[in-house]
């Protein structure tokens, strides 16, 4: 494992990091903005008063109607869909330029055929999670090739130790930022839920304030109160859909990790005495 490599991935941690927080800062100022001046504009309501009721079929007035935890479950969903887009990129560099599957396969059969310098060349053009593994592993195996102190027990233990370092500076690159998508799971639905119960009390207490039952003012109110509802559902769906599909994707990534750390090995064992 190389200082370099460690010096790389230190700093794209600070640089993920960083994105986290600026991410979310852009979302809540992106969706106050929306909530402000796009849903609560003075034509999506009677008498263009948006203290007043939403024009009928208005969406963007009822949403607005919802209030103060709107934009806040906005923020929520917008989040999710950036990191959503943050986790697709860096898995699409993790990968590398061609499929993680050929790539595997050519390294094995240059190891097969004891064309290691052609494996560590193959590596480099690869690039991405499985091929920096791969690249580390390959530059241990040469030097314990060369190595005639060490005998073979400890030279297999070295290098499948060189693997396992490697392997573990490149797996919390694949899964960072998924706790977001899933804290995000978890809190968009008690947020819409905080949101319906605030909004269905001030239907209640409106409708008590005036005196006379309304069936359609209460409707009215609960249609409202019930928006923060669809929003929490919405961004939590979006956040337990893409969780799963991104845990898939790297348990695959591992797995391949895994193999061609195998095979190397393997490799080393049998053509060492």
């Amino acid at each position: 494992m190389s200082k370099k490599n460690g010096k790389e991935q230190g700093f794209f941690s600070a640089i993920s990091s960083i994105f986290a927080s600026i991410a979310i800062v852009i979302a809540f100022a992106v969706a106050l903005c929306v909530f402000i001046f796009v849903m609560g504009n003075p034509a999506n309501f009677e008498g263009g008063n948006p203290a007043g009721h939403p024009l009928p079929g208005n969406l963007l007035a009822m949403m607005y109607k919802g209030g103060w935890v709107v934009p806040i479950l906005m923020t929520c969903v917008l989040t999710v869909i950036i990191f959503v887009f943050e986790r697709l990129i860096m898995l699409q560099k993790a990968r590398g330029k061609s499929r993680v599957d050929n790539f595997v396969r050519k390294v094995q059969d240059l190891l097969s055929g004891a064309k290691y310098d052609d494996a560590i060349t193959a590596c480099d053009n690869q690039k991405g999670s499985v091929a920096n593994v791969m690249r580390a592993g390959l530059t241990k195996f040469k030097e314990l090739k060369s190595d005639t102190v060490l005998e073979k027990d400890q030279k297999v233990l070295a290098l499948q130790k060189d693997l396992e370092e490697s392997t573990a500076l490149e797996l919390p690159m694949l899964s960072k930022n998924l706790v977001i998508l899933s804290t995000m799971a978890s809190i968009c639905v008690l947020i819409g839920l905080f949101g319906t119960v605030l909004g269905m009390i001030r239907a209640f207490a409106a409708l008590a304030t005036a005196g006379a039952p309304d069936a359609l003012a209460l409707a009215t109110g609960i249609s409202e109160a019930l928006i923060n509802t669809a929003f929490g559902i919405l961004g939590s769906t979006l956040s337990i859909i893409f969780y799963n599909f991104f845990s898939n994707k790297i348990d695959r990534m591992t797995f391949k990790i895994d193999e061609a750390g195998f095979s190397l090995i393997q490799t080393f064992a049998s053509t060492t005495k």
